[in-house]
């Protein structure tokens, strides 16, 4: 009988090796975006929340496909019928009702989705990039720039927020645009706070070392090192800011500096509401409704996303 050479032998078990699964025990590998979506999972509240969020989405998204043909234009007066759907309380033909021209409240709050999803999405990425910029920059250098930055930051939460977007606005002009570059312009003094103390807890760890003795530059050391050890916050951070955005728009454009009409914005349609509180209360309910759900579905799904990203939360 012929047996195998030592270097048989161990080509074989080389082949076995690469041929046998890594994992031994079944469990896959674990990271930390992993671990996150398993514990969000877990999370019934966010997980309705971001459900709620893609399906309002969608909605908007897709309106122009079918929503005009249903329930008709969400900005042209119905002249014709005026006299009678004004006022329409809710019904099967107009789930929502009908405003004072004869609109339909339901397609006015759907095409109004998309004016305050856009809004708070561009806002929110205006105000995390500069935070993000400014808070690096503080953390990472230190001394008079964050000196510097953290005295700016507090100029900027010194004034009402509101009120300060309202003046940028003024000087702006009133027009979509410059509703959320003006809501971002001036968010940007939290994250930059939330990202500072991040990047505080991560610089001096061993690997941020080692990356500078061996020649990395700060702005490598920054995106490669020190910023995927800290975007777990912003993450967090940003998705709850979104929900704040929204509900900045809607309280400028219920004070007429926001959104102009024609424009369905729920800011908007609230005002219009204000005068029929007591003969048509649906006015100003369904949009309420439409910015509270949308507002605390981003709020749940930003409370989910903290402690699912928590390293220090352990499975069940």
């Amino acid at each position: 009988m012929l047996y195998p050479s030592p270097t048989q032998r161990l080509g074989e078990a080389a082949k076995a090796e690469a041929s046998a699964p890594h994992n031994v025990s079944g469990e896959a590998s674990r990271t930390l975006w992993g671990d996150a979506w398993k514990r969000l999972r877990k999370n019934k509240l966010a997980i309705i929340a971001a459900a709620w969020i893609v399906f309002v989405a969608l909605v908007a998204i897709t309106a122009d496909l079918w929503a005009p043909q249903l329930l008709g234009s969400p900005t042209a007066a119905d002249t014709t019928a005026m006299a009678t759907s004004s006022l329409l309380p809710p019904s099967l033909e107009h789930p929502f009702g009908t405003d004072v021209t004869g609109r339909d409240i339901l397609v006015r709050v759907i095409y109004g989705a998309r004016i305050s999803l856009t809004i708070g999405l561009l806002a929110t990425a205006i105000s995390t990039v500069i935070g993000l910029i400014m808070g690096a920059i503080a953390a990472y250098y230190g001394g008079i720039w964050d000196t510097i930055i953290m005295r700016a930051a507090d100029i900027f939460l010194a004034f009402p927020y509101v009120l300060f977007v309202l003046c940028l606005i003024a000087a702006l002009g009133q027009s979509i645009t410059n509703v959320f570059i003006a809501i971002g312009i001036l968010g940007w003094p939290s994250i930059a706070r939330v990202f500072r103390s991040a990047i505080l807890s991560v610089k001096e760890n061993d690997y941020v070392d080692a990356a500078r003795s061996m020649g990395a530059s700060d702005a490598r050391i920054i995106a490669r090192h020190i910023f995927p050890n800290s975007v777990a916050s912003i993450v967090v951070y940003a998705t709850m800011n979104i929900g704040s955005a929204i509900l900045t728009e809607a309280s400028i454009s219920f004070l007429g500096m926001g959104v102009q009409p024609p424009n369905p914005s729920w800011g908007i349609m609230i005002q219009d509401g204000q005068a029929y509180l007591m003969t048509a209360p649906w006015l100003m309910i369904m949009p309420g409704l439409a910015i509270l759900s949308t507002v605390l579905a981003f709020t749940l799904l930003g409370d989910g996303l903290r402690d699912a990203l928590d390293v220090k939360m352990k499975d069940a």
